[in-house]
């Protein structure tokens, strides 16, 4: 078991892309880490090469299951509960409503939706019990991996547009319930960032070549988190609700 003075926190999607760059962000500010993904070898590259302030739990995050083994697996491994989780597991889906396929659609609202209100519940309900006694001198964060296109409906991804604003609005509405008992809840909105989630989108390399011929350079992974620790580090009377990072030059969405 690990002992940690600093902050523990949750990142789902850790295996790749931002969540990855979420988790090496905050084990480089000295926090520990429990991170899930479902490919199993990378989380146990990612625990040899961090040591231990990393552990993964594998599996898939809309799995209820799984999400309590990240609370768990966080007071085995850091003697505390949780104090920052960040829901980023996400999948996409590119196309128009109608032309989506229906399939996929229902297997993105699962994870994109479902569970990271999973999660938020879970997250929420600890949070809240813990602060009671403790802020303000304690800070809690609940982090949550939006998109512009959750607050702006685009032609290329209007069906995971629609799983954004559930989720945009699910994260106001708990930020609305929780934050009056010390809990902050964050919405990072993303623009476009090339993480890997374009060829799992199915975007092909024409439509990704042409996204980068007019909005780049295009912000790395890294860019995110930042932002993602930029919340998190504030003071715990200082709530940063709402992020939106967009290359300097994609106006639209």
């Amino acid at each position: 078991m690990t002992e940690t003075n600093n902050r523990a926190a949750i990142v789902t999607g850790a295996s790749s892309g931002i969540g990855e760059a979420i988790v090496r962000k905050f084990i480089s500010q000295g926090f520990g880490v429990v991170g899930n993904g479902r490919n199993a070898d990378k989380l146990e590259s990612l625990e040899k090469e961090l040591g231990e302030m990393f552990r993964g739990v594998v599996g898939d995050a809309a799995d209820e299951s799984v999400l309590e083994n990240l609370f768990a697996a966080v007071e085995k491994h850091f003697n505390k509960g949780a104090d920052i989780v960040v829901a980023n597991a996400g999948r996409g889906l590119g196309g128009s409503v109608k032309d989506a396929d229906l399939s996929e659609f229902q297997e993105m609202m699962q994870v994109n939706v479902t569970g990271a209100l999973t999660l938020m519940q879970k997250a929420a309900r600890r949070m809240v019990e813990t602060q009671s006694e403790s802020f303000p001198e304690t800070a809690a964060d609940i982090v949550i991996t939006g998109s512009v296109v959750g607050r702006h409906v685009s032609p290329f991804s209007a069906a995971y547009g629609a799983s954004k604003f559930a989720i945009h609005s699910l994260t106001e509405g708990l930020r609305r319930e929780v934050s009056p008992m010390g809990v902050r809840v964050s919405l990072v909105e993303p623009g476009l960032v090339f993480s890997g989630f374009q060829s799992v989108a199915g975007y092909t390399d024409e439509i990704v070549k042409t996204m980068a011929d007019k909005f780049g350079p295009i912000p790395e992974v890294s860019d995110i988190a930042d932002a993602v620790y930029y919340i998190v580090s504030r003071p715990s009377h200082v709530h940063v609700c709402d992020i939106v990072v967009r290359p300097t030059r994609q106006d639209y969405p």
